[in-house]
């Protein structure tokens, strides 16, 4: 659930957030049809395609039946995540790109950084 700045919820509208494993961050509000019926089709459509990224299917399989929709996995496993300030330090020195960085263990990318400083990078 989102809060505001000062750590309290939102009181307009419930607003919830979902980070990915690909780096997305999806977000949708819950709100209610001004005349106190159902949502429409075209918005019912929209919240599903633009704001859960889900199916029909695959929203009714979640509820019902507590399948979770597959978001990918993330692509390094967990505590093999190289920290933000290595990260930088191979963007800006050694002006590696993402996909080049992401095919980096930790080990790797301490030893490219290690072998520029040596050389005087």
């Amino acid at each position: 659930m989102v809060h505001k700045a000062d750590g309290k919820a939102v009181t307009h509208h419930v607003t919830y957030e979902l980070a990915l494993p690909d780096g997305r961050v999806l977000r949708t509000r819950v709100s209610r049809p001004p005349n106190k019926t159902t949502y429409g089709a075209k918005l019912w459509g929209h919240i599903l395609d633009e704001q859960l990224c889900v199916s029909e299917e695959e929203l009714w399989a979640c509820v019902r039946d507590d399948r979770l929709p597959d978001r990918g996995a993330p692509s390094v496993p967990e505590g093999e995540t190289l920290p933000a300030d290595l990260v930088h330090l191979l963007v800006t020195r050694l002006k590696l790109t993402e996909t080049e960085i992401g095919r980096l263990s930790k080990k790797e990318a301490l030893q490219r950084m290690r072998d520029f400083w040596t050389q005087g990078g």
